[in-house]
C-alpha cells in the first residue's frame, strides 16, 4: 500500500512540474515575441497611416510589457531541474534508463543474477554517495543565499539533489531486493514485470507414435 502511494506521488510530482513548466514556457515566449513583434507593427503601421492599427498595436505592447516575467526562465529551469532528478528514480523503477546489456546477455542464466544485481548495488552506492554529498551541500549552503530572480533560498531549491538522489537509491535497492527474492526486474516496454534471469522452462517434446 505504502510503496503504491510513493509510485503514484512520484508520477503526480513528475506529471505537475513538466506540465506547468512547459506552460510557463509557453507563455514566457508568447510575452517575449509578443512584446517586440506588436512594437514593430505599431511603427510600421504608423509609417503607413494606419492609425487604428497602430494604437491597437501600441496598447498591446504596453499592456505586456508591464507584466515582468524575467522569473519565467528561472522559475522553469529549476521545474524541469526537479523533474529530472524526480524522473530518474522513476526510470530505475520501470527499467527505462538506458543500458548495455550485450555482456550480459550473452552470460549463461546462472552468471546474470549476479551482475545484474551488481550492478544495481554499484547504482545505489552512487546515488547514495551523491544524495549524502548533496545533503551537506544544501546544509552548509548560506541561509541568506537566494536566487536571482525569485530571490527563493538557495537550500529549498537545491533540496533537490539529496531528495531526488536517495529516492533513486531506494529504487535501486527496491529493485535489487525484487531480483533475489523473485528473480524479476523491471523492463521497458513490458506491461509488467518480467523473468530477466531466469531461464524459461523448456517445453516438453512430444514423443512419436508406435
Amino acid at each position: 500500500m505504502l510503496d503504491r502511494i510513493l509510485d503514484r506521488l512520484e508520477e503526480w510530482i513528475i506529471a505537475t512540474l513538466i506540465a506547468c513548466a512547459t506552460a510557463l514556457t509557453f507563455v514566457a515566449v508568447l510575452h517575449r515575441y509578443g512584446a517586440s513583434n506588436s512594437a514593430a507593427l505599431g511603427g510600421w503601421a504608423k509609417v503607413h497611416g494606419h492609425i487604428l492599427v497602430s494604437q491597437a498595436a501600441l496598447w498591446v505592447y504596453t499592456r505586456l510589457t508591464s507584466l515582468n516575467l524575467s522569473w519565467a526562465q528561472e522559475l522553469a529551469t529549476y521545474m524541469f531541474v526537479w523533474m529530472a532528478k524526480f524522473g530518474a528514480a522513476l526510470g530505475v523503477r520501470t527499467g527505462i534508463h538506458v543500458g548495455v546489456d550485450v555482456l550480459v546477455d550473452r552470460l549463461a542464466p546462472p552468471a546474470r543474477k549476479p551482475v545484474v544485481a551488481f550492478a544495481l548495488l554499484c547504482g545505489a552506492l552512487f546515488t547514495g554517495v551523491i544524495g549524502t554529498l548533496g545533503g551537506i551541500y544544501v546544509y552548509e549552503l548560506d541561509p541568506d543565499e537566494v536566487s536571482q530572480e525569485l530571490e527563493w533560498p538557495s537550500r529549498y531549491i537545491y533540496l533537490c539533489i539529496p531528495l531526488g538522489s536517495f529516492l533513486m537509491c531506494f529504487r535501486f535497492l527496491q529493485v535489487l531486493w525484487r531480483l533475489l527474492c523473485y528473480d524479476t526486474v523491471p523492463r521497458h516496454g513490458h506491461a509488467a514485470e518480467i523473468a530477466a534471469v531466469t531461464p524459461p522452462l523448456a517445453e516438453p517434446v512430444a514423443e512419436p507414435a508406435g
